[in-house]
């Protein structure tokens, strides 16, 4: 498909349900449909994709060191290329549409919690084995013995406590192998399927010009905004599939360390603060680009500051924790869990925002003004 011009036309007849002075006639910047798609897929995706690629190889070399120059030096490079491609992923996390589901990139390297059983019963069977194993052969593994945690387990132990030293023979032959699954098998694929050959992006970008993906612009607008709904929900929502909830809730509601996203690093409160930050990303655009507030501004500035101050008050709420580390604040002896509370709150109000005002089928500004 090719990209499509689309302006935004607004009849002054119709409204949206706040004040006639600030909501019914757009502003002056007159930001096109296609505009916010074609930035979105060239200044938002694609870069924290390549970003994303990038770093996937420097861990990968970086594993690849550790391997044969086992040192704690080595080791503590590979933690901060680990952290440092985790803060990519998870904010790419605020747009999971595309390959990144269908092709089960985000399942194939980022399923929590580890299965110990499993993990434990594959480093001993490799306990004494000289022969790294081969991307192949950790493709083949369970998911939950894919990707991230893994590596995060191996290379940081009890919240940082390995050393290089510890390192078995056993961990050393998975870590390879993960290493090579994660970027060879996964996040490079996941680069070129939006940069190479049958491009998503051109399904976004062409939108409504016989696109059977996405038969409409307002297809497309609505899916790049229910990625950002998508990933409120999953960091805050109810029940045990929360992201923050079940560890929360675990135990008989007392905490449970075990259920946390990244246990080892002591990293998902970072995880789940860069996911609001990626959903903020698509909302205000990167790289010189606009968002999703651009189209919300022209028809209600009002509910555009509204998500604005939200998306900042959901995002400063994480940093109430301090440097205490979520599974340890999810404990209920902590005094902390009241604190974790406001922050799933405070995402909760902004999503229930974006799915009242922004994507609700009836009356929500995508169904409202994108006709097409």
């Amino acid at each position: 498909m090719k990209k499509q011009l689309f302006s935004i036309i607004v009849a002054s007849t119709i409204l949206f349900g706040c004040s006639k002075s600030n909501n019914d006639t757009p502003d002056n910047t007159n930001t096109t449909n296609s505009e916010i798609i074609s930035d979105f897929v060239n200044k938002t995706a694609i870069p924290t994709y390549y970003d994303l690629d990038t770093a996937a190889l420097g861990l990968k070399t970086a594993l690849n060191l550790l391997n044969t120059q086992p040192t704690d030096a080595n080791l503590a490079a590979a933690r901060t290329r680990w952290q440092s491609i985790r803060v990519i992923w998870e904010k790419s996390e605020g747009f999971l549409i595309g390959p990144v589901e269908s092709e089960d990139y985000d399942p194939n390297t980022d399923t929590w919690p580890t299965d110990y059983v499993q993990m434990d019963s594959l480093l001993n069977k490799h306990a004494t084995a000289t022969t790294l194993l081969t991307e192949s052969e950790v493709a083949s593994l369970d998911q939950a013995l894919r990707g991230y945690h893994p590596i995060e387990y191996i290379i940081f132990g009890n919240h940082g406590s390995r050393k290089a030293a510890d390192l078995t023979i056993g961990q050393l032959a998975y870590m390879v192998g993960l290493a090579a699954d994660l970027y060879d098998n996964n996040v490079h694929k996941l680069y070129l399927s939006w940069t190479s050959g049958s491009k998503y992006g051109d399904n976004l970008l062409n939108a409504g010009n016989g696109n059977t993906l996405y038969p409409k612009v307002q297809d497309a607008i609505m899916a790049i905004a229910n990625g950002m709904i998508d990933i409120c929900n999953e960091v805050s929502q109810d029940g045990a599939d929360g992201k923050i909830n079940g560890p929360y809730i675990g135990n008989n509601n007392a905490g449970d360390p075990n259920l946390v996203e990244s246990p080892y690093s002591g990293n998902s409160w970072t995880d789940f603060k860069n996911n609001i930050i990626g959903a903020q990303n698509v909302y205000l655009g990167t790289n010189g680009g606009v968002g999703l507030s651009a189209f919300v501004s022209q028809y209600n500035k009002d509910l555009d500051n509204t998500i604005k101050t939200q998306f900042t008050a959901a995002i400063n709420s994480f940093d109430n924790l301090g440097s205490t580390y979520f599974e340890d604040a999810i404990l209920a002896s902590s005094g902390k869990r009241t604190l974790i509370e406001q922050t799933r709150t405070a995402i909760k109000t902004l999503q229930a925002t974006l799915e009242s005002k922004l994507t609700d089928q009836s009356s929500g500004l995508i169904v409202t003004y994108i006709k097409n």
